[in-house]
């Protein structure tokens, strides 16, 4: 491992060389300019991806150092496909990232042995089969293995049994399973326990989170893995920014499940751009008129509150400064439309989007027509005017690990459906879990499932530490992609029956096609998060 680490060292500088000339040519007296670093799109991007990748890789080997044989052959291979990937992805044209052949030729590539050739891989993957997918030490402490256990017992008894039903008639997410996640805390878990919640009151438990998220969603992405990211994301903005009352009186409400919550953030012209948003709000006596349109929120059916950014500053030049947070009360409905109006005249409507995957949630496109909200549902009444922008970034702070421990839940539902019916399915006499293609594909799988996961468990003690927040961007971005070939080559060991409905596979493969969207593009995370990040500090 200390061979391949040197190896990583040397690529790693590489990459740094690469920032570096796309800082030194994004430069203006002494600042990045960013329109220049548009021309530099695809190579900022391919430094972002090979960033994620070294640092998975490294913290792959290193939670390896201190495990047994299945850890340390998985997580040198991956360290070693790292290696050959970014290499070639940089060979492709070096002077693009300010290289020269000579660069890469120092990259010791012989310190990866044998580990990629057929042969090897197909070891690999036979060993994978033979453990029937175990693939060692989870590196969780009891606490956390309880947890997921717990949460693991309740995906396989209550929400795969109904997941598939969810998916082919878009049904929304039945009480069996909201009641259920209600009795074991899970809307609690980003509310501290002041105030009602499980959180403790002196620290964050991201790790628990992510343990918790990850079991559901390997039940169902849509039907139970993404339940509790919208209470945490109000429940964080609301500790960020709320008054005492409002805490008081919404936290331990969120922690009970009751009111369900949703988001309203993206508008039909502006996703990640969160600070170009348009839906006006206008200060009347007692509160504001909300006016304009919100799409994709998720949820916001069945949901009787809605974290609503609006822009009470019609100054357009006011940015980011111009915008506050609003609590959006209204009735639950199961349909896939809904209208609320006002004794006043206020209006509000819903219709859903229909989706590929991801069913359950119901993602909703919704107008405000006058629609009134009173003064005290701003969070941080008159002290939140104009800081609603950061409110919501802190409420969205665990948005991306959490995408990272759905893309975990999804990768591993799709390994173990990919290898079950590789070992049960037989052609030309023998199974298919027999034939070397499949086993290297279960070797990947593998290798791509622990190094994606203990990743995101070590952000997530990062991020309990107080810091994190580049790698999170770091991990969703690799997780995610991964998740998505994952899902694809399950499928695609399943043939024919891959494609039919009727087959979990063709399920996870739909829903893995959502986690490179939400909670930040991949390449928006590529560009303007990750990519615009390490450009500047490499200045």
């Amino acid at each position: 491992m200390n061979n391949i680490s040197a190896a990583l060292d040397q690529i790693e500088t590489c990459i740094a060389t690469g920032l570096s000339h796309v800082r030194r040519h994004c430069d203006q007296d002494g600042k990045m300019n960013v329109v220049l670093l548009d021309s530099y799109q695809q190579v900022t991007s391919d430094l972002a991806v090979c960033t994620a990748e070294i640092q998975c890789a490294r913290n792959y080997l290193q939670y390896a150092d201190e495990k047994g044989d299945i850890e340390h052959q998985l997580a040198s291979t991956f360290a070693a496909e790292t290696l050959h990937n970014i290499r070639q992805r940089l060979a492709r044209f070096p002077g693009d990232y300010g290289l020269v052949n000579a660069d890469l030729d120092k990259i010791d590539l012989g310190v990866c042995g044998d580990l990629l050739s057929a042969s090897a891989l197909e070891a690999l993957g036979r060993l994978i089969v033979e453990r029937q997918g175990d693939l060692g030490d989870r590196g969780l402490d009891e606490e956390k293995i309880l947890m997921a256990d717990t949460f693991g017992q309740f995906a396989d008894d209550v929400v795969k049994p109904l997941a598939e039903r969810i998916h082919r008639e878009d049904l929304i997410i039945p009480d069996e399973i909201l009641d259920g996640v209600r009795e074991l805390g899970c809307f609690g878990l980003s509310v501290p326990q002041q105030y009602g919640g499980l959180l403790p009151d002196d620290k964050e438990d991201n790790l628990g989170m992510i343990v918790v998220t990850e079991e559901l969603s390997r039940g169902s992405l849509g039907g139970a893995g993404s339940l509790i990211t919208r209470p945490e994301i109000m429940a964080r903005a609301l500790i960020a920014g709320g008054t005492e009352e409002q805490k008081q009186h919404w936290l331990p409400k969120i922690a009970e499940g009751r009111p369900l919550c949703a988001i309203a953030i993206t508008e039909p012209d502006y996703g990640s751009d969160v600070a170009s948003i348009k839906l006006k709000a206008t200060q009347v006596d007692d509160g504001w008129v909300l006016n304009g349109a919100k799409a994709w929120s998720t949820f916001a059916g069945k949901s009787g509150v809605l974290l609503t950014l609006a822009r009470t500053d019609p100054d357009p030049s006011a940015g980011h400064r111009g915008l506050s947070l609003f609590m959006v009360e209204k009735p639950e409905y199961d349909g896939e439309s809904f209208e609320v109006s006002q004794e006043g005249g206020g209006r509000l409507s819903g219709k859903s989007i229909p989706t590929l995957g991801y069913r359950g949630m119901h993602s909703f496109n919704l107008f405000f027509d006058d629609f009134f909200v009173p003064a005290t549902h701003m969070i941080g009444e008159g002290q939140g005017l104009g800081k609603g922008f950061y409110f919501t970034m802190r409420g969205f702070m665990g948005g991306r690990i959490q995408t990272a421990a759905r893309a975990c839940g999804v990768m591993q539902a799709a390994f173990d459906v990919g290898l079950s019916y590789a070992q049960d399915r037989k052609v030309f006499g023998k199974a298919v879990a027999d034939y070397q293609l499949t086993l290297v594909k279960f070797a990947k799988m593998a290798m791509y499932l622990g190094a994606c996961r203990q990743f995101t468990y070590a952000v997530g003690r990062m991020m309990d530490d107080g810091g994190g927040q580049m790698e999170a961007s770091l991990v969703k971005l690799l997780a995610c992609k991964l998740s998505e070939w994952t899902s694809r080559e399950a499928m695609q060991i399943h043939g024919g029956m891959g494609y039919a409905e009727e087959t979990d596979a063709s399920r996870y493969w739909l829903d893995a096609r959502v986690l490179s969207i939400f909670e930040g593009t991949e390449e928006t995370l590529a560009l303007k998060v990750v990519g615009r990040s390490l450009v500047e500090q490499a200045g």
